[in-house]
């Protein structure tokens, strides 16, 4: 692999403002799909999503990650009337999250935040060192989640500048598993009506849960890649999404991964146990080019921010020089970029 890969600038493309997607495509399915061969570069096919149907194959496994987004930005005040903001990342016990909070100097171990005329009440236990907060939440409903719906919301990325009217929209349509801090986008595109169609062809649907966290939009500060700090996530495996994954790989079928989520989830699990098996744990895989692949067959992605790990990732499974030219082309033909964006399908 070549050294210079190794920069982050290698990763940089521009990006007029306006290809920012500010709101989702409706249907979902009606976005632009770009479809790039990853065996034969530089040949590119300009499509919409619900194209997906015509490219996948019966027998081909779909593996779409079902984590659904918390409503975890909170706004509320101390007892002093001072207004605060919660960002709830990662839960460290039942009703103990860490958190990311403003402002954050002033909010120190003992200190109480009101949420919602106190439906929801937060104690700062604990500082970090990475500047977060370890916050005890209690409520005056029977679950913490149940609060959360009533005065939480949902935490749109930092590109998002219009509010979001539906927090549906936000959602894949099989969201199911409460705990992310931000939505698995490549599965936006999907609508029931599609899923249907693509299982009565053949297609088999399985899923896989990764609570996505805040870390996925933190961008790479290092110059070499190589020292950047991953992030880490949770995720499981459940076991008859485990067995249709390996009769598929046995039998010659594709493997294809709705995100970069899903191709984390499955990746990280081959490379610790050689095969997909029902678990569950933290990954930090960090995937660039020159990993090898031992899971997935195909890819369906947005577009993603320039230098982030997410086209390390695509570029590492379209190839280098295939994924930037991919990207430039997206530009020229006028696709919209990152999470309520356009599709990419590499296969």
């Amino acid at each position: 692999m070549s050294k210079t890969l190794m920069n982050k600038s290698d990763y940089y493309f521009d990006l007029p403002q306006q290809q920012i997607a500010q709101t989702p495509a409706i249907p979902r399915d009606s976005c632009k799909m770009l479809c790039v061969d990853k065996n034969n570069p530089f040949n590119y096919s300009d499509k919409t999503f619900r194209d997906i149907y015509d490219m996948l194959k019966p027998g081909d496994v779909l593996v779409l990650n079902n984590s659904k987004v918390l409503p975890a930005r909170l706004y509320g005040a101390k007892t002093t009337g001072a207004a605060c903001e919660f960002l709830m990342l990662k839960q460290v016990q039942q009703d103990v999250w860490e958190c990311m909070a403003r402002p954050g100097k002033r909010l120190q171990p003992g200190h109480v935040v009101v949420f919602g005329r106190g439906v929801l009440k937060g104690e700062i236990l604990q500082s970090l060192e990475n500047g977060n907060k370890l916050v005890k939440f209690t409520y005056d409903t029977q679950t913490l989640f149940e609060a959360l719906d009533i005065v939480g919301k949902l935490p749109l990325p930092h590109y998002i500048t219009e509010e979001l009217k539906d927090g549906s929209l936000y959602q894949t349509e099989y969201a199911k598993i409460l705990g992310s801090a931000a939505a698995p986008t490549a599965g936006l595109h999907f609508t029931k009506e599609l899923m249907d169609r693509l299982i009565e062809k053949g297609v088999i649907i399985k899923y896989i849960t990764l609570h996505v966290g805040i870390g996925t939009f933190r961008p790479v500060k290092t110059d070499n890649i190589l020292e950047h700090e991953m992030h880490s996530e949770w995720f499981e495996i459940p076991e008859d999404t485990a067995q249709e994954i390996m009769k598929a790989k046995q039998e010659g079928r594709r493997v294809i991964s709705v995100g970069t989520t899903s191709t984390r989830t499955l990746e990280s699990c081959w490379k610790v146990h050689g095969c997909i098996k029902a678990c569950s744990m933290d990954t930090n895989i960090f995937i660039y080019p020159g990993y090898e692949f031992g899971v997935i067959d195909g890819l369906i992605t947005n577009f993603h921010l320039p230098e982030s790990t997410l086209i390390m990732l695509v570029s590492a499974f379209a190839g280098y020089e295939n994924t930037m030219k991919a990207y430039e082309h997206a530009v020229n033909d006028n696709y919209r970029f990152y999470s309520f964006g356009d599709a990419m399908f590499i296969y």
